[in-house]
């Protein structure tokens, strides 16, 4: 794998994947943009809110979940398609996980949507796997002195997903409601619910 993952050099990259295509007569432009209509719009952070629902309320899930992520999500029909190797990390009332691509953006967009600017942004990318606990208060989060941050940086071969802690209270609630709950950004780790 190359070391340069500048936005400029994906964007070349992924022209001249599309012009090889259509060159080999294997897509046209149009059946191309087509698909990654089509990819995008079953991306959302609903997907992962779904997910953690369902690992909130069932027990079994949660433990499939945290030893196989994509399997898993499959399950539930989220990673269709989808070839990278997904890791779910748990937060803890000891322990938080934040997620990270310090090479580019390696992101599962299927789970979170499209990924925010921020998330993009090399100050984010650098940053946070220095100054972990800085970033996050950045982000409005203030955690415990004693809690251990643990940075994950995803790859294009593995991408990761932050199981939140369950907000106390919601025991009564449905997956739909628990699901209504998770954020985006708590899926990636610079927030709580």
């Amino acid at each position: 794998m190359s070391g340069d993952h500048s936005d400029a050099t994906i964007a070349r990259r992924v022209r001249r994947l599309e012009t090889l295509l259509e060159e080999k007569g294997l897509l046209t432009g149009g059946e191309l943009d087509e698909a990654i209509d089509s990819f995008l719009a079953g991306a959302s952070p609903a997907n992962g809110a779904l997910v953690v629902a369902r690992a909130w309320t069932d027990a079994a899930f949660r433990s499939r979940l945290l030893a196989d992520g994509t399997a898993a999500v499959r399950e539930l029909g989220s990673m269709e398609g989808s070839y990278q190797r997904l890791r779910v990390v748990e937060n803890t009332a000891t322990t938080h996980n934040v997620i990270v691509c310090t090479l580019c953006s390696c992101y599962p967009l299927r789970l979170l949507g499209p990924s925010p600017s921020w998330y993009k942004s090399e100050a984010y990318r650098s940053r946070v796997v220095r100054e972990p606990r800085a970033v996050l208060t950045e982000f409005g989060l203030e955690l415990p002195p004693g809690t251990r941050i643990t940075v994950w940086d995803s790859s294009a071969e593995t991408r990761y997903m932050v199981l939140p802690r369950r907000p106390d209270g919601t025991e009564g609630m449905s997956e739909e409601e628990l699901a209504g709950l998770v954020t985006r950004n708590a899926l990636i780790g610079t927030a709580v619910l």
